[in-house]
């Protein structure tokens, strides 16, 4: 009983944490230690999300960045596993070019943005790129470990079996690596999010970014916080439903 009270369930030590952190907020805000016009207190910026619905078209920007994401993640997914998959089967090229993209997911992508401003121009496609190139690196690396780390025993069964090439790929090689291809699926959606916001706040062009942008530049500080608290949320809910996704196809598989 002692120990249950002294190790809380995560959800509630998780809750816990966030309701000091925005009381320890709110506390410095209005004692003057934090400036509002640099930090509001969080009871100002959770009713600014109603304003943002009634005043800024929450739903029709939220609809316009989340659909660019969606669309961004689906190129890169796609590109990224056929990618990952030859790298996976063919040897040389994995040895050749796995650390090259590394190197690119770690680098600061949304600096491409003026050069995808010239080849495309300032609209969707240019954000919709940006976050497609964003997806690429992290599915191109799960895919290939996933498939590198697939048991030989779940090979060779295949092979006693006489499976056709799909059926290997369908019945073996896919279930076995999906959870590891779903890491790189979710951080390919973080990716996504990021720099489609991102990009839209630089170009003003777009949905959330642009609303954020809008927000800053008439000083509406607490707003402008509501608008990056709202968009932090809708990323969580989407990475908890790829991995309620990702739990179901498992037990399904």
């Amino acid at each position: 009983m002692i120990t249950s009270i002294l190790r809380p369930p995560p959800i509630i030590a998780r809750m816990a944490f966030f309701a000091v952190l925005l009381g320890a907020w709110e506390w410095a805000s209005r004692m003057g230690m934090v400036s509002r016009f640099i930090a509001p207190p969080p009871s100002e910026v959770v009713p600014a999300i109603g304003l943002l619905y009634h005043d800024n078209e929450l739903v029709t920007r939220f609809l316009r960045t989340f659909g660019q994401v969606f669309a961004a993640s689906g190129i890169g997914a796609a590109l990224g596993m056929i990618i990952g998959w030859w790298l996976h089967h063919n040897k040389n090229a994995g040895r050749a070019f796995t650390d090259w993209f590394a190197a690119i997911a770690a680098a600061p992508l949304v600096l491409l943005f003026p050069l995808f401003l010239v080849l495309f121009g300032r609209n969707a496609s240019t954000i919709i790129a940006m976050g497609a190139v964003a997806v690429l690196p992290p599915i191109i690396l799960k895919t290939k470990e996933g498939l590198d780390h697939v048991p030989p025993v779940l090979i060779n069964v295949g092979r006693t079996f006489n499976l056709t090439r799909w059926q290997h790929i369908r019945l073996i090689m896919m279930p076995a690596s999906l959870p590891t291809i779903f890491t790189g699926l979710r951080l390919g959606l973080v990716f996504a999010l990021i720099n489609v916001v991102g990009v839209e706040y630089l170009i003003g062009f777009g949905g959330m970014g642009l609303m954020i942008a809008e927000l800053g530049d008439r000083f509406e500080v607490a707003g402008m916080y509501a608008a990056i608290l709202f968009v932090v949320l809708c990323s969580a809910c989407f990475f908890w439903f790829t991995a309620r996704l990702e739990t179901w196809l498992l037990q399904t598989r």
